[in-house]
């Protein structure tokens, strides 16, 4: 079964190279990027067209972060009174046995 999950997960990477290199490949017109402060060096499409890509990945994943730990919070928040509840229940059930003897 591992093997499997192996062969799979090599198969996907070996789809996402080659798409990249045909992406690549038929995106080779050097384009100039102007922005407001600065004017960016002619570089081929597929060169921002992946920087782009890159830089929204990297600000989703900024976006994220709180929401993230936000929710590292709770858990650990949650997990704490479950411990506390936990030996509160087994103190009341050592209680329960030591009253019945």
């Amino acid at each position: 079964m591992r093997w499997i999950k192996g062969l799979i997960l090599a198969v996907i990477l070996l789809l996402v190279i080659l798409t990249g290199i045909l992406f690549a490949v038929n995106n080779q017109q050097t384009i100039g990027l102007n922005l407001i402060w600065v004017e960016l060096p002619p570089v081929s499409l597929s060169v921002w067209l992946l920087a782009a890509l890159a830089v929204g990945v990297v600000l989703g994943m900024l976006a994220m972060l709180g929401v993230y730990v936000r929710l590292r919070a709770l858990l650990s928040r949650a997990e704490r009174q479950n411990k506390q509840q936990r030996k509160e229940l087994d103190s009341l059930r050592t209680q329960e046995l030591k009253e019945l003897a």
